[in-house]
Formats: C-alpha cells, structure tokens, sequence
C-alpha cells in the first residue's frame, strides 16, 4: 500500500494513478489490498492516459472487485451518480462547491457552464435559497445523467439541465433577454475561456466564478485576460478575490477569479 498513494475515491469507485513500470500482478495485488481495507470501495479501477478533450472523458481498466463503472458518490448533503468513463467528475471540487453554494444569496438566478452531471448545479440547489439554477454541458451522456441526479436529489424545482454547446446557448438565452446573478465557470483546460459567452448573460452587480489553470507564477495573466475580456464586452469589472483551487500538477495549479460587473 504505501508504495502508491496516487487514486482519487468516487463513492464505490477507486481509480487509481500507476507509475508505467508497474507490473499487473502488482497493480492487482494493490488494488485487492485496497478493497480490504477500505469496505465502502466496491470496485477498484487503473486510470489509463490523461483527461481527454472537451468531454474530458477518461479511460479506466478494472482491475477488481464488482465489474461496474457507475459510481454513487456523496457529498454536501448530494448524491450523484455517474459512467466514470464518459462523464467527468472530481471529488477534489467538493469543498469549492460547498463554498460557491455558500455565497449565492436568496432568488439568485444562477447559470453554471461546463456542468457535468450537474454537481455545482445541485450542490447549490440544496445548500442555498437560489432561485433558479441553469445547468449547461455540451456531453449528451453527463446530461442524461444530469437529469437523473437532479431527480435523485429532488431538486426538479429549482435546477433546468439546459445541454448544448455553451456559445449557442448564451445566444439563444441573450435573445431571450436572460441575465444571471450569479455564473460559476469550471472550465476544462482550453484555450477559449468562454468570458464573452458569461459576459453576454450578466448585468450590474453579476458575480462571476471562473475557474483557469496556470503555473504558480502565471496567476496575474489570468487576471489580465479576464480584464481583457470584459473590456471588448463593453464591461466594468472588479476582482474580489483570487484563490488557489488546487494542484493539478507539479507547479500547475487551478485559480479561481471572483469577479463582479459593476
């Protein structure tokens, strides 16, 4: 066991980082060791290569325990369920969405791109007052089961699953005069940052939580970009605060820029 400590736990579900060298009778060996020790893992998964495109899809072998890539995950008073193959999710975002939920104030019309299986989306439906929450991603399989958590959390009231490509989507809703509160923003690493599409839907005092990755050193051109941004979309804007949302890879972190139109 101490040999590899790199895997992340999805509810049933253990995926597991192995260095290249590793033998499969060891990674087997590692992987029934795991599941006696830990009674909630049920399956044990190797990841295989990185997080791949805009779907951000992974691929995983089995490796023991029940053959199923389904995950039930808990957290925030939430259950999700989820193909762990072709809907992305980390457990790694739980405290971010616990602290987002908690910023969003009473009849906040709330817009969450990039949403998955609608983690963000229903985390905030049960953890705040929100009025309404839009829950858009373009992955027609995290849609379906988007659908099926916000049943399963019995938030039907509250969060619409909205899918499609995020730039069709903002026009349509800019037609139809939207505007948000409040736009949480987790983006998948791409070079596009969607500012234009967030800044279409917003409006005086709009907050916006956007997620960005970059060396340790690079925080301050992502707070040039988004000034950049706001400044072709015609936009007064003011930074609140900027946080470190995590290590993603040695000196690469994920920043999270709070920033208000005024």
């Amino acid at each position: 066991m101490k040999r590899q400590r790199s895997f992340d736990v999805l509810g049933n579900i253990a995926i597991v980082n192995f260095p290249e060298s590793m033998k499969l009778k060891d990674k087997k060996k590692f992987a029934e060791e795991l599941l006696k020790k830990q009674k909630s893992i049920k399956t044990v998964l190797e990841k295989c290569g990185k997080v791949k495109g805009r779907l951000r899809k992974i691929q995983t072998r089995h490796l023991a325990g029940e053959k199923t890539k389904e995950a039930v995950y808990r957290e925030n008073n939430c259950v999700f369920r989820f193909n762990v193959d072709s809907c992305y999710f980390s457990p790694r975002l739980s405290n971010e969405r616990k602290e987002i939920a908690s910023m969003v104030k009473k009849n906040d019309r709330v817009l969450v791109m990039f949403a998955g299986v609608s983690p963000f989306g229903i985390v905030i439906a049960k953890n705040s007052k929100a009025k309404k929450v839009i829950s858009n991603e373009i992955n027609r399989e995290a849609n379906k089961y988007a659908k099926l958590n916000v049943e399963l959390n019995k938030v039907k009231d509250k969060v619409e699953i909205v899918p499609g490509d995020i730039k069709k989507v903002a026009k349509k809703l800019s037609e139809k005069k939207e505007k948000f509160d409040v736009i949480v923003m987790p983006r998948p690493q791409l070079k596009e940052s969607f500012l234009k599409e967030a800044f279409m839907l917003s409006k005086k005092n709009t907050r916006i939580y956007y997620y960005d990755f970059c060396k340790i050193d690079e925080i301050d051109s992502i707070v040039d970009k988004i000034k950049n941004a706001a400044k072709e979309a015609g936009k007064k804007i003011k930074i609140m605060k900027i946080k470190k949302a995590g290590e993603i890879a040695p000196y690469k972190i994920r920043v999270r820029v709070d920033f208000k139109v005024i």
